[in-house]
């Protein structure tokens, strides 16, 4: 059986990926399904090594994208999506895959395009409140249609949405405080908050916690993922900050946590400080810990503030509004949920309740079920 994944190059929708492929492969065990073959066709490949690691063939496509405003790189991109379709109708003709799985995003237009076209059975998964344009557009023909929130399924009209929530990458949660101690040099009895801008970092929350850490360390410990691109600049900015500190072995900045240390993060973190991507949100939330979440403003259709909001009335989170977001304020909502056992056990219990654990598993036997009967 041939699979192909679609979908943008940003660790929103690979991660997901990666986390169905793996349950695919483990349902293909049960169901006896002798051979699978997965492709990832993209403009980004977001991680060769875990494509390389998981056995997903990566094709390259160009994508534009479709933006919403004025931009003269919008004709360039009109360009680009053009000769997508046909790279992809070459590329989909001699494959032929059995079933297409797409977390929407631009880069997965042309595939979509020519998968209509061919008449391949197309999954499609929404990870935010409010989908995308091409996932609503694909939601109309779609074979299955399956998203994270319950508020997403009234975008898709007269169809049949399952609510799957958001798969997360079992390597991504568990571990022990031990090894997470271990891993990250970590003070026993300190709470540790985990900063984390999305996979490629935020440079508004880099700043904040920068001006913070004089103080945070006083009391905290923070691990705090920069993004590759701000690493040099806010590590170095920190050693600054903090050399007359004697307790500047609190501050722990990484590029990006791997799998493992991501895991550890999560498991030894008090609170998180993140955005508000839904990949982000559930892993959260299998992680069950208190969250501050701070939406990224002008995000398409303004889903990282639905996602917050969402998530902030299940209990799980409080959300800071990024054009509101002063230093202080920061660190006084930490402070209020870290006094607060009761509230502390309270957004604890909403996370827990707000995670789907077998999300990967449903959307993969989806997946399967199709791929047989085609």
């Amino acid at each position: 059986m041939k699979i192909l994944f679609a979908g943008g190059g940003t660790g929103g929708h690979f991660y997901p990926l990666i986390a169905v492929a793996r349950a695919i492969r483990k349902a293909a065990e049960e169901e006896r399904i002798a051979k699978i073959e997965f492709f990832f066709m993209s403009d980004d490949p977001m991680d060769k090594n875990m494509l390389l690691e998981e056995e997903i063939k990566f094709i390259q496509i160009p994508a534009g994208k479709m933006r919403r405003y004025f931009s003269w790189q919008n004709i360039f991109d009109a360009f680009k999506t053009i000769h997508g379709v046909v790279r992809a109708l070459g590329e989909l003709y001699l494959l032929m895959p059995d079933v297409i799985f797409s977390k929407g995003g631009y880069s997965s237009f042309p595939v979509l395009f020519v998968a209509r076209i061919l008449r391949i059975p197309v999954v499609i998964h929404e990870s935010d409140s409010i989908p995308g344009s091409v996932n609503r557009w694909a939601g109309r023909w779609a074979s299955a249609i399956m998203v994270s929130f319950p508020e997403s399924s009234r975008f898709f009209k007269n169809k049949r949405v399952i609510v799957t929530g958001n798969p997360v990458r079992l390597q991504v949660v568990g571990g022990t405080d031990v090894e997470a101690i271990q891993t990250f040099n970590l003070e026993e009895n300190i709470p540790v908050i985990l900063v984390v801008g999305g996979s490629q970092g935020s440079e508004p929350i880099n700043e904040i916690i920068l001006s913070l850490l004089p103080e945070m360390v006083k009391k905290y410990q923070i691990i705090h993922q920069t993004g590759e691109n701000h690493y040099a600049d806010v590590s170095g900015r920190a050693q600054v900050i903090l050399t007359n500190s004697e307790l500047k072995h609190r501050y722990h900045p990484y590029p990006f946590l791997k799998e493992g240390d991501y895991r550890n993060a999560g498991k030894i973190a008090s609170l998180a400080v993140f955005r508000a991507g839904a990949g982000s949100i559930f892993e959260i939330a299998a992680w069950g810990i208190p969250a501050i979440l701070i939406p990224l403003p002008h995000a398409a259709q303004d889903h990282q503030r639905e996602n917050a909001y969402n998530y902030a009335r299940a209990g799980g989170c409080v959300v800071l509004e990024e054009k509101n977001l002063k230093p202080h304020l920061l660190l006084s909502e930490i402070e209020k949920i870290l006094i607060d056992s009761e509230r502390i056990q309270k957004m604890k219990s909403a996370a827990e309740n707000f995670y789907h654990p077998d999300a990967a598993e449903k959307i993969a036997r989806e997946i399967l079920k199709l791929g047989v009967h085609e």
